[in-house]
């Protein structure tokens, strides 16, 4: 089927976390946040303001992160999901889960909203990962993720790189490349197009991504993007979001070296 939650991948990270408050006088509070390095983000939580933390944390920690989801396509994919688990009385996406109960905790809430946002349109189709930092805070969410959202457990691990190529060897594949075709609709791949590939060994399919989509939606004709198909040319079974991991193998662009920070997209960012 492809990689799972726990193996590395290449590509950027963006995750949405949930942190819970260890202060006694704040005990039970959480916050949710999104992050490129979720062991920097909390360092910088704990460490105030001044460290580059929200003011809604600072000054109350320890603040621990019990939980991230992750695997977004964008860092907009991400932030509509926190702005939309932050304010979730607000999204039309989830005008179907009830307010905070009376004597409902804070965590238990969230973690309820949770569990309806990862079953509802667009996130139930998107290529997730469910990851509890902290076992010992580990809940059961009703009703359960899809399943092609694994559960993880453990910080995430290192991203994955594909090895840099020499410049000749490069230059060798374009040209070998230069008139190769589309396996779906045979029309050339032109050099600005990436294709998406099968990891199966042997396999020889290389197709735009339009065409690869409308194959295997061939069963969901009322949908958009894909959750798995069958490959056209080996028969296995791939699941979309690993697709198109694959295919930014090596095209990636560095990691940026700061945090987005949520009340700068607020306004852009209703769903």
């Amino acid at each position: 089927m492809g990689p799972t939650g726990g193996a590395a991948r290449p590509g950027r990270f963006f995750g949405v976390y949930l942190l819970y408050c260890l202060n006694p006088r704040h005990r039970g509070r959480v916050y949710v946040g999104f992050t490129v390095n979720p062991a920097r983000r909390v360092q910088q939580h704990n460490g105030g303001r001044k460290k580059g933390g929200a003011w809604r944390t600072s000054g109350r920690g320890p603040w621990e992160m019990v939980l991230i989801v992750h695997g977004f396509p964008s860092a907009v994919a991400a932030l509509r999901f926190e702005w939309a688990w932050q304010h979730p009385q607000a999204s039309r996406r989830l005008a179907h889960v009830g307010p905070r109960l009376r004597g409902e905790a804070a965590f238990a809430f969230h973690l309820r909203v949770l569990a309806h946002m990862l079953s509802a349109p667009p996130w139930a189709r998107l290529p997730l990962t469910l990851r509890w930092l902290r076992a010992d805070f580990r809940q059961d969410l009703c009703p359960p993720p899809p399943p092609h959202v694994p559960l993880a457990f453990g910080p995430p691990p290192p991203r994955a790189s594909a090895p840099r190529r020499r410049a000749a060897d490069t230059e060798s594949e374009l040209e070998h490349d230069a008139e190769t075709r589309c396996t779906l609709c045979a029309r050339v791949l032109q050099d600005e197009e990436d294709p998406l590939c099968c990891p199966h060994p042997g396999c020889s399919l290389r197709a735009h991504v339009i065409c690869l989509a409308e194959e295997f939606l061939q069963e969901e004709p009322g949908q958009l993007l894909p959750l798995e198909g069958q490959c056209p040319g080996c028969k296995n079974s791939l699941l979309w979001g690993d697709l198109i991991w694959l295919c930014r193998m090596g095209t990636e662009e560095e990691e940026e070296d700061s945090e987005l920070e949520e009340e700068h997209w607020t306004d852009m960012l209703e769903i």
